[in-house]
């Protein structure tokens, strides 16, 4: 229902990513909403953490590679990433992770940064960290949510340029671009994600981070 609210933000695809005890499943395709889910394949997506994406390009083709969300395994596990925005440097960080052996499935920007997440995180000692280190090296807007094993973690750039907003439904916790999708599944809207704000989100509740900005 949530991405019903937000189609007018993406016609070209749409996807949904679930965890559930850490593994991770992922339903995406070219299409509507409408068109990509029905009720037999959302009755077998369960999970405690999920993130769900309309795309409307503005980097790589209109192919089914570039829909999101983006899952990554990687050293550290499983990253699930949706993006709204655009990188104006990913082009060169593209090409440096290449030369560090990166080997890439879409033409999009948003896997460059799952890419960076995923190498930053390998140095880190939580994957708040590596989002931090990515962060401090993407030019633009974005607007970021990640799945992590046991996390849900937002991203808003510096500038604010993107929309991010934390809502609230019970005892869970949503992120979304527009808090019509909040409405959309009974939630309450609690405030929009600051410029430069990480935030956490665990089954003990949510935390901020703002060393983004604060440096």
């Amino acid at each position: 229902y949530a991405l019903y609210a937000l189609q007018h933000r993406g016609q070209e695809a749409c996807g949904i990513a679930v965890n559930d005890n850490n593994l991770i499943t992922l339903v995406k395709d070219l299409g509507l909403v409408h068109e990509v889910f029905d009720e037999k394949t959302l009755s077998a997506m369960k999970g405690s953490i999920a993130s769900g994406h309309v795309r409307y390009s503005t980097t790589g083709a209109s192919i089914v590679e570039n829909a999101q969300p983006l899952v990554l395994n990687y050293l550290k596990g499983t990253l699930a990433l949706a993006h709204n925005g655009n990188i104006t440097n990913a082009s060169e960080l593209r090409q440096s992770l290449q030369e560090g052996g990166a080997i890439f499935r879409s033409t999009t920007d948003s896997e460059v940064i799952a890419c960076d997440i995923a190498r930053e995180r390998t140095h880190t000692s939580c994957v708040e960290d590596a989002i931090l280190q990515t962060a401090r090296k993407l030019k633009g807007g974005y607007a970021l949510v990640i799945i992590s094993p046991r996390k849900l973690i937002g991203v808003r750039d510096p500038l604010g340029l993107k929309p991010l907003c934390l809502g609230k439904r019970g005892d869970s916790y949503i992120l979304a671009s527009e808090s019509c999708a909040l409405t959309a599944v009974d939630a309450e809207f609690v405030r929009d994600i600051l410029p430069g704000e990480i935030v956490t989100i665990t089954e003990n509740g949510i935390k901020s981070d703002s060393r983004l900005i604060e440096e």
